[in-house]
């Protein structure tokens, strides 16, 4: 089944747009069953069940891991902000001002 993930007509966006799209998609949909995975794990008394549940989100983590990094392989800017952002210690949201000021 189609998405609606367009707000431009489909038919006159180019196919690197499409694959853009379907891989933006993939992402929202993969941070979803993440946060599926981590209410089920939450609640679920059985530890085999639990230890399924846990390697699953695990495979999620990867499939995310996967489409962002596409994502910035095509999106140079977005790779320079989130190099100021991710994997730093100290405060995310300075972190994050700091981040956007040095790529203006």
């Amino acid at each position: 089944m189609a998405t609606q993930q367009y707000h431009e007509p489909a038919a006159e966006l180019s196919p690197k747009t499409h694959t853009f799209a379907r891989m933006i998609t993939g992402l929202v949909e993969e941070a979803e069953a993440i946060g599926w995975y981590e209410q089920r794990i939450s609640l679920e008394q059985d530890k085999e069940a639990r230890a399924i549940m846990e390697n699953a989100q695990k495979e999620e983590f990867k499939h995310f891991g996967m489409d962002l990094e596409f994502l910035l392989r095509r999106k140079p800017v977005w790779r320079k902000m989130l190099m100021g952002i991710l994997f730093t210690d100290g405060d995310i949201v300075e972190a994050a001002e700091a981040a956007e000021k040095k790529g203006t």
